[in-house]
């Protein structure tokens, strides 16, 4: 059996998280760990069932963990304004958000209901207008933000002259973007929470590589069959040969959003070969991330397709 690398968390006790993607995979490790460090956890999900399995399982591994489900689609900006408004509604400062959710590769080209491919809507675009929404709580908390990348950002661009993949569809391609385009956003709030004294701290991070169910079977993004990959990745993971597992996969993640140095603009990942799997570290950032003015042109270009300005005034 493979071994996780060790990673203490400071106590966050009195601190408020939210966790995307937590209903299972890495962000449930992600949101359990949090937990058991004394955080209480926000676990948005699409599928509620699924969400308070989630918090169930939580909470047998930490009794007593404050975990709560609420409603939440990423490929919905309507579902992503409601949540928004409830938790401004509640006015509860947020100390740690960790956007890790996503889709990846659909079979066939998908769309959100705003109707962008499903993988920049999901995994960018709905995160964007979700830390959008969310601005003033997490200025108000000086919250750490780690938004959740891939390997998949190593290599690939902008596909500015389409930028939903409308002409044609390549569904790796349309993966790399996303992730491309979340962290050129995270890098830029990092940037613009400094220039305007939000508060916010952003970081990025990636898991590696390990067995989840973003390549398995996903009758909603139309795969009704487990990707080839899926079945090699489960292998080498249980026997512990370059590639992480769920548990060693959320370390990076964690390690960006308690990290107890205060800079930001920072990538995280596994230390192992091809960063593929093992210990936490901080990484040089991609190629395809270095470019600041693109990165302000994608946090334009989102800010104006999600429709939310960002605006720090404290909720009153």
């Amino acid at each position: 059996m493979p071994r996780t690398p060790h990673l203490d968390l400071p106590d966050l006790t009195g601190r408020r998280a939210l966790v995307t993607g937590a209903s299972d995979g890495i962000g449930l490790r992600i949101a359990c760990r949090l937990a058991g460090a004394g955080a209480e956890v926000v676990l948005p999900a699409r599928n509620r069932t699924k969400g308070q399995a989630a918090v169930a399982a939580i909470r047998a591994e930490h009794p007593g963990a404050r975990v709560t489900v609420h409603d939440l689609d990423l490929a919905s900006l309507r579902s992503v304004a409601a949540l928004g408004e409830e938790l401004r509604a509640d006015g509860r400062p947020i100390h740690l958000l960790i956007a890790n959710a996503g889709v990846m590769t659909p079979p066939e080209r998908q769309t959100t209901v705003d109707g962008f491919e499903l993988q920049l809507g999901t995994n960018h675009l709905g995160h964007v207008a979700l830390v959008a929404h969310l601005l003033p709580l997490l200025s108000a908390g000086r919250a750490r933000v780690t938004s959740q990348i891939s390997v998949a950002a190593r290599s690939g661009a902008m596909h500015w002259d389409d930028l939903n993949w409308e002409r044609f569809y390549e569904g790796r391609r349309a993966y790399s973007q996303s992730k491309i385009a979340f962290g050129l956003f995270g890098l830029e709030l990092d940037r613009r929470s400094r220039a305007g004294g939000w508060g916010v701290t952003s970081n990025l991070s990636h898991p590696g590589v390990a067995p989840t169910s973003l390549l398995g079977a996903r009758a909603e993004i139309g795969r009704e069959r487990d990707t080839p990959q899926i079945g090699m990745i489960r292998r080498l993971s249980a026997a512990g040969i370059l590639l992480g597992t769920p548990e060693s996969a959320a370390l990076p993640a964690l390690l960006a959003a308690t990290t107890p140095e205060p800079a930001g603009g920072r990538l995280f990942g596994p230390a192992g070969f091809g960063n593929l799997g093992g210990a936490p570290t901080a990484h040089a950032l991609y190629r395809p991330l270095r470019d600041a003015a693109e990165a302000a042109r994608v946090w334009t270009v989102s800010e104006a397709l999600v429709g939310v300005p960002f605006d720090a005034t404290p909720v009153r």
